[in-house]
């Protein structure tokens, strides 16, 4: 049973008398993560500009980006090399292009570009990244949401889907650690979707590894390699990969990456080749020097486990403390990734980021990991603990935590 409405009504006072000003809208690296790559403004250092082919990298040119970092990253996301770009600091900015270059010229096995037909629709994972959903909606796709499951979209919808609409041209995946809940793909659901018959000709799975190395545990688990996959299932264009260094390096000068099939490849190349003479090779030379290797990224990366998982560790310990054994909020514990995914009672989700906001507590928006915004069942909230110090995750849990019990509560009496 919960507590009583009128002692959560005192206890919610008393965290707004506190002042506080926190927030856990995105997954922000913090300064401490930040503080980890500083070594590497010093790189390349003066003379040293030249790359593996002897290119100064100062120059023009180059539209693939640096081969030395390609090919650490290669190795990391299980792509050959040749099919790996390496571009600027957003992956967003990749995954934008595609879908434009898509919608005004079509794939090569496109019947006409995207824009020219009468409606195109999207496969959207629910909960899943608003940042993808955004994308859909800059083009008027239409987003068709499907459950999420802790192996990965559910592909039996999605195979129902997409066999009998020739207008779902696409969906979104990110196969490990997803945002916001921490699902990691498994091989089956992998093969399913890349084998799956699809009614459009030109249907494509954006395949978003954002969060490839992310690792809060000794287990650094992996995802199913679907290019290599989908080329097995006789279809060979149908995943494109995205990753970036974002939150490896520094998030506003990292390292994006796209890769795909050598076809999907040149289709991009091409379609760039108006818009680009070629990336910061610069910063590919210092990221590449910074690594020298996928092992040094490996490396890199554990050290920001060391700062993020004691951060992750008091989200479950709070919310376990306060909130378990009422049977009204449910959470995720992931292995990886920047996000937990707490769902709680049906219908109060937005009122609980309300009560937080009020209470100087800034959540993402209740909503936001559903397209349109609209979470049907009004119950998911995404909490983002990396960037806020871990003394302030402690308060500001412990303030989240009051709000979903008096957010339950003021539900329950209105019944």
């Amino acid at each position: 049973m919960l507590p009583a409405l009128a002692e959560l009504q005192q206890a919610y006072a008393e965290l707004q008398a506190k002042g506080l000003k926190l927030d856990l809208t995105r997954g922000k690296p913090s300064a401490e993560q930040l503080d980890l790559a500083e070594p590497m403004l010093a790189l390349p250092g003066v003379g040293k500009h030249a790359d593996d082919t002897g290119t100064d990298t100062r120059n023009y040119g180059g539209l693939d980006g640096g081969l030395a970092i390609r090919r650490i990253f290669a190795e990391l996301l299980d792509v050959p090399v040749e099919q790996l770009l390496a571009g600027g600091n957003a992956s967003l900015t990749f995954m934008y292009d595609v879908v434009a270059f898509a919608e005004l010229f079509g794939f090569p096995d496109s019947p006409k570009p995207w824009a020219r037909e009468d409606k195109v629709r999207w496969i959207c994972a629910v909960p899943g990244y608003d940042r993808h959903f955004t994308i859909c909606e800059a083009f008027g796709i239409e987003m068709i949401p499907v459950p999420m499951t802790p192996d990965g979209p559910d592909a039996k919808a999605v195979a129902a889907l997409v066999a009998a609409d020739p207008t779902i041209k696409g969906m979104w995946v990110v196969p490990t650690y997803s945002n916001p809940d921490g699902a990691v793909i498994t091989d089956d659901v992998a093969r399913a979707l890349v084998s799956m018959p699809t009614a459009a000709p030109d249907f494509r799975i954006m395949w978003d590894n954002a969060y490839a190395v992310h690792h809060l545990t000794d287990d650094e688990v992996t995802s199913p390699n679907a290019i290599a996959l989908a080329a097995e299932a006789g279809h060979p264009d149908r995943v494109l990969l995205f990753a970036s260094t974002s939150k490896i390096t520094f998030a506003g000068s990292g390292v994006a990456f796209l890769g795909s099939s050598a076809a999907n490849v040149a289709w991009y190349k091409k379609h760039l080749s108006a818009a680009s003479i070629g990336p910061d090779k610069v910063n590919h030379l210092r990221h590449a020097m910074f690594f020298d290797s996928a092992d040094g990224v490996r490396e890199h990366m554990r050290k920001h486990r060391e700062i993020l998982a004691p951060k992750f560790e008091a989200v479950a310990q709070i919310l376990a403390e306060r909130l378990g054994g009422y049977g009204i909020a449910s959470w995720t514990e992931p292995k990886g990734g920047y996000f937990v995914s707490l769902d709680v009672a049906p219908g109060t989700a937005s009122r609980v980021v309300q009560l937080a906001k009020e209470a100087g507590i800034a959540l993402t928006p209740a909503g936001a990991t559903y397209p349109y915004g609209k979470d049907p069942e009004d119950k998911n909230v995404r909490l983002a603990p990396s960037m806020p110090p871990l003394d302030e995750i402690r308060t500001a849990m412990d303030g989240v935590a009051t709000c979903v019990l008096l957010a339950a509560a003021e539900a329950q009496a209105a019944k």
